[in-house]
């Protein structure tokens, strides 16, 4: 028997999904190993190589000798093993293979090396099982929730925001209670107790006539929202409008400048920091909002729901990136260069050219670099408060603007050129 069109069972449509794809000019996530000591990389002049520690083990057993000896020895002292691989494997020791024929350098953990300088300590990027590059969904979930926050905050009437927890509230407690945020532990949770778990967790569940409350876990309405880990990010090329082939996703080790400012705005040069991070990067990952479940949270003190829909998620996104850009944009056509700042030409040029547009061309800001303002809710705030903050809870900078400093990154020609961490989503 053929079922009738309009008489068949339709699925219902509880859940709303979207394939976004991701692309950034450069970014960067932190991975649970801060940083690389000189034996767990090796530089030369155009690439920077991440061996595999067991491989690499494997292979210097298999030479013999004192090779393996002398490798332990330079764990233990923390040196470079540059001499020791050449001595081991000869002039191409990159294409080296340990006993199970595995590359001791896979092709996926080399980077082109953007510096000329060397490289002191190396702060890798994360990766998946796989060893591949990635940006877990929780990174980008946990931006979307900041954006979130920002656009309660910023819109209370809209939303119906209890009163005690609009900004102007929540900075008069703040002020009231800064002494305790020099307690590390506390930093960690102040955001949670002053207004985060009364924006996202404060809820009842009514579902099936009845009415659920529990743990701020539970009660959490982004429950609804579920962020996939991005596909992996794999070197490759694609056609650019002329045809012309453009690489994507290609790995680099680059010189991170981190600067401020003297208090005429000339600026200053504080420190450098080597970082992996990805060029030109092009993913996808998916969102999914279980709709039906949004529409079982009801704030037990009337505040509205900021969204109903993805696309009025990625419009509150959007809303935050454009605030953080205009941030930045006054931020930096303040300072002044300086080409005799320790050693360091600060011509900022570049980074003007790119806030230059007056609408953000990004959806958020992930990852290392997104700084106090990509990260918090400071931007709702006095700057008198956030400089306040900004002096307990990280390094004091009296009469300074806060955030204070900035990480810029430099090409492969000396240039400053590059600011991490904007992204662009496009459902697909």
């Amino acid at each position: 028997m053929v079922v009738a069109p309009e008489s068949a069972l339709k699925k219902p449509d509880f859940y709303e999904s979207k394939r976004i794809q991701l692309t950034s000019p450069l970014l960067h996530i932190g991975s649970s190993v801060s940083r690389l000591n000189p034996f767990e990389y090796v530089q030369t002049a155009k690439k920077v190589y991440l061996p595999n520690q067991e491989a690499l083990a494997k292979g210097l057993l298999k030479k013999g000798g004192s090779f393996f000896n002398d490798y332990i020895q330079a764990i233990e002292e923390r040196q470079d093993i540059t001499r020791l691989l050449k001595q081991a494997f000869g002039d191409e020791w990159w294409n080296a293979k340990d006993t199970d024929e595995n590359l001791i350098f896979p092709k996926d953990a080399i980077n082109q090396n953007f510096t000329q300088e060397r490289i002191t300590d190396l702060r890798p990027m994360i990766r998946n099982g796989m060893g591949h590059l990635f940006i877990p969904g929780s990174s980008i979930k946990g931006a979307i929730r900041t954006a979130i926050a920002y656009h309660l905050l910023k819109y209370p009437d809209r939303y119906q925001v209890p009163p005690e927890y609009s900004s102007s509230k929540i900075e008069d407690r703040l002020k009231e209670s800064l002494g305790e945020l020099r307690n590390k532990h506390k930093q960690k949770f102040a955001d949670d107790k002053l207004f985060m778990e009364n924006l996202f967790s404060n809820y009842t569940l009514n579902y099936q006539s009845k009415t659920l409350s529990g743990s701020s876990q539970n009660t959490d309405f982004l429950r609804c929202l579920k962020v996939s880990d991005s596909e992996s990010i794999i070197e490759t090329k694609v056609p650019s409008k002329t045809g012309k082939p453009i690489p994507v996703n290609f790995s680099v080790v680059a010189e991170v400048i981190v600067s401020s400012r003297f208090p005429d705005y000339l600026a200053k040069y504080k420190a450098s920091i080597y970082a992996e991070m990805v060029r030109n990067v092009k993913t996808e990952f998916t969102l999914t909002l279980d709709t039906e479940m949004l529409s079982w949270f009801e704030h037990k003190q009337g505040m509205k729901l900021p969204f109903n829909n993805l696309n009025e998620l990625l419009q509150i996104c959007e809303d935050f990136a454009q605030e953080q850009w205009d941030y930045e944009h006054d931020y930096w056509n303040a300072i002044e260069n300086n080409p005799r700042a320790s050693g360091k030409n600060l011509d900022f040029n570049h980074i003007r050219d790119l806030y230059e547009a007056e609408k953000c061309p990004h959806t958020l800001r992930l990852g290392w670099g997104s700084g106090m303002t990509g990260t918090t809710v400071g931007l709702c705030f006095g700057d008198e408060m956030r400089a306040e903050i900004r002096d307990i809870c990280g390094l004091p900078a009296p009469d300074f603007e806060a955030p204070k400093s900035r990480r810029t990154v430099m090409n492969s020609n000396g240039e400053i050129k590059f600011v991490p961490g904007w992204v662009k989503f496009r459902a697909l």
